[in-house]
């Protein structure tokens, strides 16, 4: 009989629980005051793994100490880690409580680590040969022991997120073979575990040598076929420490341990024991999973109820002052979805229907408009528009349960109730799967007892979340950022969404003519440089033609053969013509499905408009993103693209599409943001910042002296630096050498010392904190900020400095549409706000406005917060979007 052995890292599992939910420390504490976000997670983890994997064995292996062979060897190993959070540090003895609780063994070694007891035990269950052997872990160094007996999952994202490392994988993946990572990391050392390999051998190198060599003693064995004198030299100047940095890299797999196989056998969750351990720990949805909570076949505590109909809707007057109202829909797309049923109450009087009929009637539709009645809803832009459609007003929201938890923490942004109210601590609710099952149209039956029970259990959520969820947001100091921002920007967005924008089928359709038919030109034109017809779409057979039967370079492989994406072709194409043919039918052909196809199915029979939804609780910067359709992402940069916008067109005669763009506001942000004295002037002169970057790095005279080369070099920087771009990027993003690029990036800083502070203190902010904010308060938590993996750590830096700087900006068009809405109804304007498309807002106006909006749309936006520098916003106008650009 085949086993199943599930070994897991516990340190690292529990590192990766403790950083997920690093931003709900407050939240996860017993009361005891005993913090529970490590313990909490692993069990997640422990759940997930073991329904998935179903082992007949379990060890769970922890790290005795700090000190063990590798540090005798290194006194430095792992010499960079930041002391681990008592926070953290005071859930270990509970996880190792947990663990056994669940009849599962755990195992540590002095003088050893958590991967070699697992390296010892899993050689030796392959050995025996009738185990496979799972390994759960959240470090990469690990993979080297995949095997064909053996895969490496790596948790990615908190604990439940993970990646399966097969010997195949592992090759497709890091380039080597699963024993070889020992080499590369032996070459080029490992930052996260503080030991060097050899100078001036990165990523790369380390994979080119151990290609083409197999490892490092075949380096040094066959060392005058190296290449290049420099790496070389760096090879013979390090040796030992190259040969070192393997040691240490390398999993023991004969560790002293006193565990076998037979003292693993996996016992299942001892129910008493777990049962007392979650009371302790206050899980209560791990409890309910139990049933211990269980007293009816939901397995949910009932909520009482009155259905509601024609003859009672008259005790919903007893409801003065607050509600909590949810309206359930059978699809996303609130636009379109119908309206199956709502629920409405406040403490323990609760209603539920499934008539939308009823909300038309008093006194529900009073309720609901009523402006002295307080309302809390879970996302009250999608409410607002499915109520617009019933023709009843919603007024006075002060409740939005989707935005509050979006603020409390980006990721905590689901569109289901259950799901959020969960996160929230509240276990009495199921999340919409578990009640109407998988897939986008939700499968109801809004006749059911369970249909009625669960959108009360919805609204109650909402209703039991209320004080709590507003004291956290409190304490983030972020109720002014929901109040003044995003509740209000809520309803600016549900207003312009109900309004859409007018689109003229016909000039669609004649573009899309043109277009077929410039497809066709192109794909003869590739048949004729391929001497063959082929599916140009098809990248298995253009691969061929591309490099088998045409011979041109091959730069990159996958699973299924030759990559021909996009940056692959584009670095062909100025040597090969047939290429550029192939990039051009692609995007002419993304524009005809996508832009041309894609808006002809949307645009509404009724008023000949297109509604786009503006997700606002799906990014991490708090920018808005523009679904169903898209018309966020409309190209600019190709005249195909462009020409899309011709066919967007005022709703009225003698009326004008208007655009108004704020300029770098990016940049500005920056400037205000960081101090820095010369980036400051140069917008308080009303400089062109590009050009004055280049003149500084440069060391010209005049901007007049900065030709477009230069100036699209200094943009480029100006642009990445921020982002925490390398000299690696910057050359590869200008065309110019890395040496070029690293000596930019000195000179930049040189000459703006302050956006280098910057930089330096948010990174050392989020390392404190755990989160940066922007100028409103808004939070990203960078639970990765102290991760070992450098990649990971690296980018958790880099998004530290750029999320104050794009969340800001956010901020800012946020304000002014908000500013722009009240401006326009005080001054009693037809003009209306049709679109935000990053920083440029859309508009139609009446021609005898035009005058009276050329001083009230900039004025409002330049004015919408107050930074050190001015804000600059560009205007245009036209008889179509692309006139007004």
């Amino acid at each position: 009989m085949t086993k199943k052995l599930l070994l897991i890292d516990g340190n690292s599992i529990a590192f990766k629980a403790f950083y997920a939910l690093y931003n709900s420390l407050e939240r996860f504490t017993n009361s005891a005051g005993l913090h529970t976000s490590a313990i909490y997670g692993f069990n997640r983890m422990l759940d997930k793994v073991l329904e998935e994997e179903k082992p007949t064995d379990v060890l769970v292996a922890f790290d005795a100490g700090k000190t063990t062979f590798r540090t005798k060897m290194f006194a430095d190993y792992k010499g960079n880690r930041a002391k681990t959070p008592t926070e953290l540090s005071e859930q270990f003895p509970f996880i190792r409580e947990l663990v056994k609780a669940r009849g599962m063994s755990s195992y540590e070694l002095p003088n050893y680590e958590a991967d070699d007891i697992i390296g010892t035990l899993a050689r030796e269950a392959e050995d025996k040969g009738n185990y496979q052997v799972v390994i759960l872990t959240g470090d990469r160094d690990l993979t080297q022991l995949t095997s064909d007996k053996t895969t490496v999952q790596i948790s990615k994202k908190g604990t439940t997120d993970l990646e399966k490392y097969t010997p195949e994988h592992v090759e497709e993946k890091l380039g080597v073979k699963p024993a070889q990572i020992i080499d590369i990391k032996g070459l080029k050392g490992d930052n996260s575990d503080n030991y060097p390999g050899v100078e001036k051998v990165g990523d790369k190198t380390a994979m080119k040598l151990i290609q083409q060599f197999g490892s490092i003693e075949n380096i040094y064995k066959n060392i005058d076929e190296v290449s290049g004198k420099k790496l070389k030299e760096h090879l013979l100047n390090d040796q030992q420490q190259a040969k070192r940095a393997k040691q240490l890299a390398t999993i023991k797999r004969d560790a002293p341990v006193k565990v076998s196989l037979d003292d693993l056998a996996y016992k299942g969750d001892n129910l008493d024991t777990l049962t007392d351990f979650y009371e302790r720990m206050g899980f209560k949805s791990f409890l309910s999973k139990l049933g211990v909570e269980a007293t009816d076949a939901d397995n949910l505590e009932k909520v009482s109820y009155t259905k509601l109909s024609h003859d009672n809707l008259s005790e919903l007057t007893k409801f003065k002052q607050e509600v909590s109202f949810y309206l359930e829909m059978d699809d996303d797309n609130y636009h379109t979805a119908n309206i199956v049923g709502f629920s409405i109450g406040h403490g323990d009087k609760w209603f539920a229907a499934n008539e939308p009929a009823l909300l038309r009637e008093k006194p529900l539709a009073a309720i609901l408009a009523d402006k002295t009645i307080q309302k809390n809803v879970f996302d009250a832009k999608r409410t607002y528009v499915g109520l617009h459609r019933e023709s009843v007003d919603l007024e006075n929201v002060d409740f939005d349960m989707l935005l509050v938890s979006y603020l409390l923490n980006t990721t905590n942004n689901s569109n289901d109730v259950g799901t959020v109210a969960k996160l929230h601590g509240f276990a009495n609710i199921k999340t919409d799967e578990e009640v109407y099952g998988k897939g986008a149209k939700k499968k109801i039956d809004p006749a059911s007892s369970t249909f009625f029970d669960h959108i009360v259990h919805k609204a109650k959520a909402i209703d039991a979340l209320h004080n709590e969820m507003f004291a956290e947001l409190d304490k983030h100091n972020q109720t002014r950022l929901y109040r003044d921002i995003e509740i209000k920007i809520a309803f600016v967005l549900a207003r312009m969404e109900i309004a859409g924008i007018k689109v003229n089928p016909a000039t669609l359709e004649e573009m899309g003519s043109k277009f077929k038919e410039r497809l066709a030109e192109i794909q003869q034109t590739i048949f004729q440089e391929a001497g063959e017809e082929f599916n140009v779409g098809s990248p298995k057979q253009l691969g061929h033609i591309l490099f088998e039967k045409m011979h041109l370079p091959i730069l990159k492989k996958t699973k299924t053969g030759y990559s021909t994406s996009v940056d692959v072709l584009e670095k062909l194409a100025p040597d090969a013509p047939i290429v550029q043919n192939v990039l051009d039918y692609r995007q002419i052909s993304k524009l005809q499905s996508t832009y041309i196809d894609g808006l002809l199915k949307v645009i509404h029979k009724d008023d000949s408009k297109v509604h786009t939804r503006y997700l606002q609780t799906l990014t991490q910067t708090g920018r808005l993103s523009s679904v169903d359709p898209n018309l966020q992402n409309i190209p600019i940069r190709s005249e195909e693209g462009r020409l899309i916008r011709q066919a967007f067109v005022p709703s009225h005669e003698n009326w004008q599409i208007w655009s108004s763009d704020y300029s770098q506001i990016e940049l500005r942000v920056l400037a205000s943001i960081t101090g820095d004295a010369n980036m400051q002037e140069a917008f308080r002169e009303n400089e062109d910042i590009h050009a004055t970057t280049a003149r500084r790095i440069f060391g010209l005279a005049s901007n007049d002296e900065v030709t477009p080369e230069l100036r699209r070099q200094a943009k480029a920087v100006n642009f990445g630096i921020v982002y925490g771009i390398s000299d690696y990027g910057l050359a590869n993003n200008t065309g110019i050498s890395r040496k070029q690029a690293h000596q930019f990036i000195q000179r930049y800083f040189e000459e703006y010392p302050g956006v280098k502070k910057y930089m330096e203190d948010i990174v050392e902010f989020a390392k404190n904190h755990g989160y940066v904010e922007t100028i409103a308060h808004r939070r990203r938590y960078l639970p990765d900020i102290h991760s070992r993996n450098f990649n990971l750590r690296s980018f958790a830096e880099r998004t530290a400095m750029n999320t104050p700087i794009q969340g800001s900006a956010a901020d800012i068009i946020k304000i002014a549409m908000i500013n722009m809405e009240t401006a326009l109804k005080e001054n009693s304007l037809k003009t209306r706000m049709l679109l935000q498309v990053h920083d440029e807002l859309i508009f139609e106006v009446p021609n005898d406005e035009l005058e009276t909006v050329k001083k009230i749309i900039p004025r409002t936006m330049d004015s919408a917060v107050k930074l050190n520098v001015p804000l600059k916003v560009e205007s245009h106008w036209g008889k179509t979007w692309y006139n007004a650009k």
